[in-house]
């Protein structure tokens, strides 16, 4: 099997291109750029803005409620979008590195490594996909099942729709449409950094199963201290890797952290206290179970390249260096000072990308669920 990380995205770099990211690899310039601004005009910026408007005007509490997840999710779906668009040329870095790496992978180990994390991604991507239909399916259900003629999402036109079928049909394609486009937008703001920390957590372990086993083919044609420098060179790449996604995905990260934590109190409240139509209750729940899990792979996969980063000088003193050189025992001390050093992805500079971020999430929501109650009483 050849290995090729970057074909793991593949799917997502399809829907950068229909998100307008990969304007420099069309032939028609001109068209593709214009097509684009008016979708962001009309959906990126213009979607979020139509649910805003309406907020707390909806005549229900219900209708609110669910116009605060709306707006937290819509909003930042958006804005996690143009801050990934303006530093989407590290994505072409990431791929080189990605390629460097990936034509190292050679032995039965290092493939069983690899084959193990495509496994993981592809469980990945189910996992993501199987969320977001819930979630839409219940909203559409929702929707549908409703009593009279109601949007879909509580919003402001500058027309009349309560009083026109031709502006309601409108008004209703253009949730529908607008919704489709932000889920797209949704799939590679909150499923790439994903795979991105899997991708590098496989690769981390590659390297220390091939560190382990510098040494141990003991025969006259395998020169141990240019596989050391090898492994090095890897390191090396692998820290720019880390570091590059970080800078990429370091402020949606901290976005999403956030508008989960009050998602997941907003929707709780909702079910607990405040809406009673069984269709909206069925989608807040589903909401409320989705937030916290569409962040747990992330901060689950950031905890693992961590540790494994720690790890690394541990495999150095596995592989057998007592028979070496002394310039290759030199070389390896260089390398086992440059990996004790900590390496921790950051959400915002401030948010360790780690599972005790998670738990901690899920205490700031249940904080604000107190201080609801609270007010309520």
């Amino acid at each position: 099997m050849e290995v090729d990380s970057p074909s793991l995205f593949r799917s997502h770099t399809a829907v950068w291109k229909i998100l307008g990211l990969t304007h420099g690899q069309v032939t028609w310039k001109i068209p593709y750029i214009a097509y684009n601004v008016v979708l962001h005009l009309l959906i990126t910026i213009g979607y979020p803005l139509h649910l805003g408007m309406s907020a707390f005007r909806n005549g229900n509490l219900t209708d609110d409620i669910r116009s605060v997840t709306f707006i937290a999710t819509y909003g930042a779906c958006s804005l996690k979008f143009f801050i990934y668009a303006y530093n989407f040329e590290k994505v072409r870095r990431i791929r080189e590195l990605l390629m460097l790496l990936d034509s190292r992978v050679k032995s039965p180990p290092e493939m069983d490594i690899y084959n193990q994390m495509r496994s993981q991604i592809r469980t990945i991507l189910y996992m993501f996909t199987g969320l977001w239909v819930t979630c839409a399916l219940s909203v559409e259900l929702a929707f549908i099942l409703q009593d009279g003629c109601e949007l879909m999402y509580p919003a402001w036109f500058p027309f009349d729709w309560r009083n026109s079928s031709r502006n309601f049909y409108l008004a209703n394609l253009y949730q529908i449409s607008g919704s489709c486009y932000q889920l797209l937008q949704n799939y590679v703001n909150d499923c790439f950094p994903i795979i991105m920390l899997c991708i590098i957590s496989a690769h981390i372990k590659i390297v220390y199963s091939r560190i382990e086993q510098i040494g141990v083919d003991e025969s006259e044609d395998v020169d141990s201290e240019s596989e050391l420098e090898a492994c090095i060179t890897d390191h090396k790449l692998l820290l720019e890797l880390f570091q590059t996604m970080e800078s990429f995905m370091s402020l949606p990260i901290l976005i999403q952290i956030l508008v989960s934590s009050l998602n997941v109190c907003v929707s709780i409240a909702g079910v607990l206290f405040f809406v009673t139509e069984p269709m909206a209750r069925t989608y807040l729940a589903f909401y409320a179970i989705a937030m916290p899990i569409q962040i747990f792979p992330t901060c689950y996969y950031g905890t693992d390249n961590e540790q494994w980063f720690g790890k690394l000088h541990y495999a150095a003193f596995s592989c057998n260096w007592i028979k070496q050189s002394h310039s290759f025992k030199k070389k390896l001390m260089l390398f086992v000072e440059c990996s004790l050093k900590q390496k921790t992805a950051m959400a915002g500079g401030m948010v360790r990308v780690h599972v005790n971020t998670f738990f901690t999430t899920l205490k700031f929501a249940y904080s604000l669920f107190t201080i609801l109650l609270r007010m309520q009483k």
